[in-house]
């Protein structure tokens, strides 16, 4: 019903950047927020920040970024953006795009609500 495509992962050095995108498709009413999160290997899935898309946008960030990273989103594209300064050995993680949607049915008679994951892209920070 709903397809994430992340992009914008990569290696970089510690004290880069990098900007991860992801974009939803599909039969989508609504978005109500999107999110970004993260998982070390032998880690739990952590969240690393979120937006709200109504009006005001409201974000939060987990304490590890804050300060370095900043989520942002495109309405009208249904896209979400993190932007990752000064990044950390310990941002090593695959960043994975979650999307809390409102959907039509195939038909497009009715909505449900659902969250959605994206594959997930591989960020690698080296010291």
């Amino acid at each position: 019903q709903v397809q994430l495509v992340e992009s914008g992962g990569g290696l970089v050095q510690a004290g880069g950047s990098l900007r991860l995108s992801c974009a939803a498709s599909g039969r989508i009413f609504s978005i109500n927020a999107m999110g970004w999160y993260r998982q070390a290997p032998g880690k739990q899935r952590e969240l690393v920040a979120r937006i709200v898309s109504v009006s005001g946008g409201s974000t939060n960030y987990a304490d590890s970024v804050k300060g370095r990273f900043t989520i942002s989103r495109d309405n009208a594209k249904n896209t979400v953006y993190l932007q990752m300064n000064s990044l950390k050995p310990e941002d090593t993680a695959v960043y994975y795009c979650n999307a809390d949607t409102t959907y039509y049915s195939s038909s497009y008679t009715f909505r449900s609500r659902a969250e959605y994951w994206g594959q997930g892209t591989q960020v690698t920070v080296s010291s």
